[in-house]
Order: C-alpha cells, then structure tokens, then sequence
C-alpha cells in the first residue's frame, strides 16, 4: 500500500514539474516572440499629424522599417507659415516623444505653446533624422502615395501597417479602397471665421486672444438690441453670447466667432442675413477693440484685407465611418488619422490637437500588430483603434469647443 501511495506521489510530482517547466518554457518563448517581433510601417502624408505618428512608430521599439511619404518638396513644406497652438495635453503627450519645446521657435502662453507648423514640422523631421542611425527608416518627399506606388512595392516588402495623415483632401484611403462615407454631426453652435493677412507684420508666433459673453448692437440694420430687459424679453444672463478668438501670427491673423445653438433675434439675423457687409463690420471692429497693443487699427485703407463668412453657419463634425481597415489579401492593416479621419467647417486654430488626439492609441495598435499571431488578434488591435477613434469624435462634438472657444 506505501508503494502505491509513493508511486502516486512521484507521480504526481512529476506531473507538476512537467507542467511548470512547460509553462516557464511557453512564457518565455511567447516573451522572446514578442520581444523580438517587430512589424514594416507605411506612414502617408507628412503634416504635423504624420510626422508625430512617425515619430511614435520610431520610438516604438516594434517597427521593423519605417517609410514617410509626402508629396510636397522639402522646401513646401516647411515654409508653411500658418500657427498652430498646442494645448497642455498636445505639449504632455509630444514631451513623452522627446520633443524638446526649448529648442523649438515659439512662444508659451496660458500652457499652451505657440509655432508656426513649418517649424514644428522642421523640428520633428530632425528627430526622425536622427533616428535613421538606429533603425530602417525612409523618408521621401515629393513622392505621391498612389496605385502604381503600391504595385511596385515587391509582396515580401509591404507594409504590415499603413498609417494614413493625408489630410481631408487626400486620396490614399480611396486608393487602398477605404469608404470615403462620412458622418456629420451638429456641434449645436453656430460660428463664422475671418483672415487677414498683412505683409507688412511680423511673422512671429503670437499667443492667442479670447472675447467672451459679446453682445452686437445691429439697431442700424433694424435689429433692436437693448441691455436693459422688457417685460417678457429672455433675461440678458440666459441670452447666449459670443465668444471671440484672435489667433495666428501678425502677419497672418484670423479670427473665429462662435455662438450656442440660440433663436434669438440676432443670432437668427446673422444666421440669415443676405447683407454680407454685416459680419465683415462685426469683425472690424471686433478686431480693432480687442487686438493686441502694438498692433495696427484696421481702418477703411486695409478693410479690404480682411476676408471673412458672409454670416454665421452651423458648426459642424464630420468624421469617417471606417477609420480603420483590413485588407485581407495582402494583409495589411490600415488606420486613417489626423483631418483624413475627423474635420470641423470651422476654425479655431487648435486643429492640430484634435489630429494628436487620435494618436494617443497608436503605439498601443502597433506594437498589437507587431506581436500579433493570427486574424483574431489583428482584428482586435483594430476593433480597439475604431473604438478610440469613436470616442474621440463624440468627445469633441459634446465638449470640443466648450475647449477651444468657450473658455
């Protein structure tokens, strides 16, 4: 009877260690494969989007090989002089890249900080310059992404992941056969948007200026307005203002003016209004009240400067249906970032960090791809983009200008 209950014993023990050693073993190899895997990344377009999606596949430590491609020339595209403002959360997520702000041309105001995108782009090119001697990476400019790029990339060398930050007019998800659909969406305000451009100003990154709670007199255009209540009027602390941004450089000022869904009397007469010369005023002296100090006064000699909506239109979000494919034969996985996934009919200066937003996920999908071992993981690392990129459009059509425009 002890010999059974020892051969039972042994046994047993056995049994254990085989299973141990067999579960160190799998955690190890699955440790080692992962560790070791590493996935061919495609980015197109190269604008601040782009670039900040390269420098993340960089940074990653799971790519394999990694190809930019923009279709403007060097010079193109770094003397773009338009601003771009970078909110405390933009400026958190490029410090985790490495993204050195000291070292950049621009201006700190209120956390956020102030560039022109031509120097930013600049900048993080350098970087990605940089990483060239670590591992296989490709930088072409002046190279369109079309159907003939892809036939001439030989089957053994495509890439594994397409990022596309082609902008809201690219074509590159049409060519690799992603719906164009679109949802859109009210952002329940109604907005305007205005530019100016001086060639005698400074071209210098400048902080933003807000205006809140404005209230325009149109009496003159036979809309009566009144601080003072009549009996039965709505109380002046409900009436929704507008609010007012000022931002660019000098030489390149616009301005946006944007207002809650309201039925007011001036708001549906700025809404409706055939008279276009009414928002050009409201800019004017908008402008000229709540500029900076050292700058000029917009006067009857450079009113012909400003360019500016006819009247106020409804604030709209439109966002792609498929932000995310899979393209099965080839196997390939492609994500659409950036004003190619999500674009707002209105300026507020602050697109850029509605495009960085979307990136948030992305070294988490590539290094998903990177180890994945079939279809079903492949399948999930995108089902994970799509719902982030989701929640990113329905975030901004409920809060987004409360962010960058009512504040």
């Amino acid at each position: 009877m002890e010999e059974y209950e020892a051969l039972a014993y042994d046994t047993a023990l056995s049994t254990l260690v085989a299973v141990l050693v067999y579960v160190l073993l799998k955690v190890s190899v699955d440790g080692y494969r992962q560790w070791r895997a590493r996935v061919k990344v495609l980015i197109v377009g190269s604008g601040p989007v782009g670039l900040t999606a390269a420098l993340i596949a960089a940074r990653s430590g799971k790519v394999r090989r990694l190809v930019l491609l923009e279709e403007r020339h060097r010079t193109a595209l770094l003397s773009r002089p338009q601003q771009i403002a970078l909110d405390p959360g933009s400026v958190r997520f490029l410090l985790g890249l490495g993204v050195d702000f000291d070292n950049m041309e621009g201006c700190w105001h209120n956390e956020h900080f102030f560039t022109k995108i031509g120097v930013f782009q600049e900048y993080v090119l350098s970087l990605l310059e940089k990483k060239k001697q670590e591992m296989d990476l490709q930088i072409y400019l002046g190279t369109k992404f079309t159907e003939e790029y892809l036939k001439k990339i030989p089957a053994c060398d495509l890439p594994r992941v397409i990022i596309v930050c082609d902008g809201s007019c690219g074509v590159s998800s049409s060519v690799l056969g992603v719906s164009t659909d679109y949802i859109v969406e009210s952002c329940n305000a109604y907005g305007a948007n205005a530019a100016i451009e001086r060639a005698d100003q400074r071209q210098v990154p400048t902080p933003e200026i807000r205006a809140h709670s404005l209230y325009f007199d149109l009496s003159a255009y036979g809309i009566e307005f009144s601080s003072t209540n009549k009996e039965g009027s709505e109380p002046s602390a409900l009436r929704p203002g507008s609010h007012l941004k000022i931002y660019g450089t000098f030489r390149n000022r616009y301005m946006a003016l944007a207002c809650p869904v309201s039925d007011s009397k001036v708001v549906k007469f700025l809404r409706h209004t055939p008279n276009s010369s009414i928002m050009r005023n409201i800019f004017h002296q908008s402008f000229n009240a709540y500029k900076t100090d050292i700058e000029p006064r917009m006067n009857d000699l450079t009113i012909h400067l400003l360019q500016c909506s006819r009247r106020l239109f409804e604030i709209m979000l439109s966002h792609r249906r498929v932000t995310a494919a899979y393209i099965e034969g080839d196997n390939v996985a492609v994500t659409i970032e950036g004003e190619a996934a999500r674009v707002l009919n209105f300026d507020t200066g602050c697109g850029v960090n509605f495009g960085l937003k979307g990136l948030e996920s992305l070294d988490e999908f590539i290094y998903k791809m990177a180890t994945a071992v079939d279809q079903n993981d492949v399948f999930e690392a995108l089902s994970e983009k799509i719902k982030h990129a989701k929640q990113i459009a329905e975030d901004f059509r409920l809060n987004g200008l409360t962010a960058t425009m009512f504040q």
